[in-house]
């Protein structure tokens, strides 16, 4: 039996269709909870109750929301190109999901471990951007295009200085491999041994940069509903609408999963002695995605020209300085190794 799945091409293909379900199944069902969480922090922060009638609490609101979206009627624009309108949320869905091949969620627990899988990671999530420009160019409105043209060079202004940031991670790690970037912040210091002491303002900036990335309030320009009238997707309803809004929460929840492997160690645990494993990933990837939904709480939305103004005059120029002093103190060794741990072995 194990020769089937390891030698003939059938069984290689049965393998890793079961191993991509593997991921996927858990993924989308966590993703209902969490969409069910994001939901209810917004809701306290203003005081609301939020979902608690569909299932105890309201947790099974998101399945409900998702019943509603399959069985309403496809209403594509007269004038739109049907298969550029439908292909485009299938693209963006696509793309989101296929980055969760390389991500490992315990040591030696990953689809792909590939040792560019940050350039993976890159090359994917890039492609995003395509599944809303053709959105918004194939719905024939002049709102969802313009909608998509502001979502395409807010996307690719911060992937420059998520980019640059990540290149300060793999000059301390010497590997674009995630297992090995976990690896070499595994210490006897526990979570000081982690990449958020010495790569301390680039956490932040990841953090700010991931927000307008995944178009998060208050970087919610492109489907800014008081300027644009929901921008890219406001032609879309039913099944195209939800691949898009199931895309976007993959996306974010792969930065929140990017978060906690570059800087905050992984599945490595934050007290020394205490068993590492994949609960502890999950732990850190539940809390950022709360610290985003926070900051969609409680900050006001940005001005388009505030938010490129921040991305290239004050990210860009931090970013590229940070690879500069990262580059030149893992060089020498400076600071006891910390910036270099392809040579100190973490």
């Amino acid at each position: 039996m194990i020769e089937f799945f390891t030698t003939t091409n059938l069984g290689i293909a049965l393998l890793i269709l079961g191993q991509g379900l593997l991921i996927l199944v858990p993924l989308l069902v966590a993703l209902a909870f969490l969409l069910w969480g994001d939901r209810k922090i917004w809701a306290a922060v203003q005081m609301r109750k939020g979902p608690n009638v569909v299932g105890a609490f309201g947790l099974l609101q998101s399945f409900a929301d998702f019943i509603k979206y399959v069985v309403k009627e496809i209403v594509i624009p007269d004038g739109a190109d049907r298969v550029v309108f439908l292909l485009a949320p299938m693209i963006s869905l696509v793309m989101a999901v296929t980055a969760w091949a390389v991500i490992p969620f315990n040591d030696g627990w990953v689809l792909a471990d590939i040792n560019v899988a940050i350039l993976f990671v890159f090359a994917v999530s890039s492609l995003e951007v395509y599944g809303i420009i053709m959105g918004g160019w194939a719905s024939n409105s002049k709102y969802p295009f313009l909608g998509s043209l502001r979502s395409a060079a807010q996307m690719i202004s911060y992937e420059v200085s998520i980019g640059l940031i990540i290149i300060g991670i793999i000059l301390s790690t010497g590997s674009m491999n995630f297992g090995d970037i976990v690896r070499a912040q595994d210490g006897s210091g526990g979570l000081l041994d982690w990449y958020w002491l010495p790569h301390f303002p680039m956490v932040f900036l990841f953090l700010i940069s991931a927000l307008a990335e995944t178009n998060r309030p208050p970087f919610d320009l492109p489907e800014a509903e008081s300027e644009l009238v929901a921008g890219y997707q406001v032609e879309y309803s039913s099944t195209p609408f939800l691949l898009y809004m199931i895309g976007e929460y993959v996306a974010i929840v792969l930065m929140c999963t990017l978060i906690s492997i570059l800087f905050f160690g992984g599945w490595l645990s934050p007290v020394p002695g205490l068993p590492d494993g994949i609960g502890w990933l999950l732990v850190k990837i539940v809390f950022f995605f709360f610290i985003f939904s926070m900051i969609k709480a409680i900050t006001p939305r940005y001005r388009y020209d505030q938010l490129m103004r921040i991305g290239w005059k004050v990210f860009l120029p931090m970013s590229l300085a940070w690879v500069v002093f990262v580059a030149f103190a893992a060089q020498y060794g400076a600071f006891w190794g910390t910036y270099a741990r392809w040579a100190t072995g973490g």
